[in-house]
């Protein structure tokens, strides 16, 4: 077998000891095995932390919303036979074992090839616009504070739903938003209260309500001058917080919630039509 394939082998310790003892002989006294050797393993060190920075990109929303809201499929007639599946033993010849060996080999090696001869210097990207960083941070605050606040079931809100005169006085003058509370029944959730706290250098108003699972889905409203009305609504994911948001009106909305909820964008929907 070509001393590639071979090396490659050893590394996955997939050989006998008789041949591993004779292959840590051959890199021992022979300059060229070290050295393609040395290229497989870099190779493997590039493409398993490229494959490592893919496993951190988040999950889509979509994705999520599709996988909780697929409906199972239907059975089949339980009294129907099953046929046997017929079972094969795949035993492929020494040739196209060895072919085999070798398209892989060449795939696993051009994909470390191209990952290693990357150029260290890579061109920083564009910086973002202060507008664009009010956004990240005013996400990034809003999913901070609903992870901390919706496991806090005594402490979740600073004023009681019974208290909703009150609650519209105090957000509409300390945020500087007029707005409605939403009736969210229809979509399972109750109204238990209102805070405030700081996102983005700004106040901003809480509504929060809760489903009879115990979920809590809150409506977040600030102040927003200089940004046009905007009709679509902008989904992000924040590791296991899920958040909607909109503009209307000189105020940035969003709709915050477990990420699991695939029905968080029809909420959305209905909360911007109500506020």
């Amino acid at each position: 077998m070509p001393l590639e394939i071979r090396l490659s082998a050893f590394m996955d310790g997939e050989m006998s000891r008789d041949e591993k003892e004779e292959l840590e002989k051959l890199i021992a006294s022979d300059p060229e095995a070290r050295r393609i050797l040395d290229e497989l393993r870099h190779g493997s060190d590039v493409g398993r932390k490229a494959f490592e920075e893919v496993l951190k990109e988040p999950v889509p929303l979509a994705l999520v919303r599709s996988i909780k809201s697929a409906q199972p499929p239907k059975s089949r007639d339980a009294a129907a036979p099953r046929l046997a599946r017929p079972s094969f033993k795949l035993a492929p010849t020494g040739r196209q074992s060895l072919a085999a060996a070798l398209i892989l080999f060449v795939l696993g090696g051009g994909i470390g090839y191209l990952f290693g001869m990357q150029p260290a210097d890579v061109p920083a990207a564009a910086p973002l616009t202060p507008a664009q960083t009010a956004v990240r941070n005013w996400l990034d605050d809003i999913a901070a504070y609903h992870r901390i606040y919706s496991r806090q079931p005594r402490h979740m809100v600073e004023m009681q739903a019974s208290e909703l005169d009150e609650i519209s006085k105090w957000l509409s003058s300390t945020v500087g938003v007029k707005f409605n509370f939403p009736d969210l029944a229809a979509d399972g959730l109750v109204f238990q209260g209102a805070r405030m706290f700081i996102a983005g250098g700004k106040p901003v108003g809480q509504l929060i309500y809760k489903n009879l699972d115990g979920d809590v889905v809150a409506i977040c409203f600030t102040k927003t001058d200089g940004v046009a009305n905007n009709g679509n609504f902008d989904e992000t994911i924040k590791d296991d917080v899920s958040i909607v948001s909109w503009y209307r009106d000189g105020a940035t909305y969003a709709v915050v919630g477990p990420s699991s909820d695939a029905m968080l964008d029809q909420i959305a929907n209905r909360v911007s039509s109500e506020i």
